[in-house]
């Protein structure tokens, strides 16, 4: 999938991927995507809240070895 930016969170630990998520969102325009990778587990609850929470899709997920990756559209 295409994303408009892409932010690396590997090797962060909650709170910080949510936080650097916010940061790169705030970056974008509506309807731009941001492709998040993060390998802290609990990041993938805490996004979906977060996203229902700020209005934003996530459009799609998913897992390269440790690496969880997100698409997540902005509201």
């Amino acid at each position: 999938m295409k994303s408009d930016k892409v932010l690396d969170a590997k090797g962060l630990a909650c709170p910080m991927p949510i936080v650097r998520t916010k940061k790169a969102m705030n970056e974008l325009e509506s309807g731009q995507i941001l492709e998040v990778h993060a390998t802290d587990k609990g990041f993938k609850s805490d996004l979906a809240a977060w996203s229902k929470l700020g209005g934003h899709d996530i459009l799609e997920q998913a897992e390269d070895g440790d690496v969880l990756k997100f698409w997540v559209q902005k509201g």
